[in-house]
């Protein structure tokens, strides 16, 4: 009986507990849900055509390349404080690329601090979404 309400008693408990939900920046989101994954990877983009990196949530970065390119990047770990709208990314590279596995600091911009860090994953390419598939998702 008191290994029961035991167990009861923990389910209960489990059940109470409340995780933060990630935090996610609403509008690199609906951005990302405009377009949909090529299969089409690259270990490392120039500098120079990079326009934007903008954090989806903590593990999800969208980049903006060029005018109206787009990449997707699944981090390595997770990128805390990424979706902060007072943080930046920061970075070092020996080279005039970001690459797969380069690390990206997440400096706060009132301190000048660092508050995170993430490797980069590989950079899928996106293609916009046809123009009934992007109505349908949005139910309209």
């Amino acid at each position: 009986m008191m290994n029961r309400t035991f167990l009861v008693a923990l389910v209960w408990a489990a059940g109470c507990a409340t995780t933060n939900a990630e935090p996610v920046n609403k509008g690199a989101a609906e951005t990302l849900d405009q377009y949909e994954r090529t299969g089409e990877v690259q270990s490392c983009l120039n500098l120079r055509q990079i326009s934007s990196i903008n954090a989806v949530d903590e593990n999800t970065l969208l980049i903006k390349s060029g005018v109206n390119d787009y990449y997707v990047n699944d981090v390595k770990g997770r990128c805390h404080g990424a979706t902060r709208n007072s943080t930046r990314f920061q970075y070092t590279t020996s080279l005039n690329q970001l690459c797969r596995n380069d690390i990206l600091k997440i400096v706060d911009n009132g301190g000048d601090f660092i508050v995170g860090s993430c490797g980069v994953g590989s950079f899928e390419k996106l293609e916009k979404k046809a123009e009934e598939e992007s109505q349908t998702d949005t139910g309209e």
